[in-house]
């Protein structure tokens, strides 16, 4: 059974590879779904697939890049979308 889950992350996330970093990582984990920048400073990461591959990414969350600085993740179990890639999406 697929999982899937949005996660906002807080902290220093913007400027420094945070979602190319997570884009990269969601690929090797077989997830799909998205990352974005949010408004407000924080990123957001829709991910989807099995769950012990979703719950490694949530661990990867809580750490981020080197120049990256995690002060806090919350994350929402959602319903699964069916998402067919990755993608790093702009505003």
């Amino acid at each position: 059974m697929k999982k899937s889950v949005r996660l906002y992350i807080s902290g220093t996330v913007q400027g420094v590879f945070f979602r190319s970093f997570i884009k990269e990582n969601a690929e090797k984990l077989g997830l799909k779904g998205f990352v974005r920048n949010l408004e407000d400073g924080r990123v957001e990461v829709f991910a989807e697939g099995n769950p012990e591959e979703v719950r490694k990414m949530l661990e990867l969350c809580k750490k981020g890049p080197k120049h990256s600085t995690i002060r806090g993740v919350e994350a929402r179990v959602e319903k699964f979308q069916d998402f067919k890639a990755f993608k790093v999406l702009h505003i």
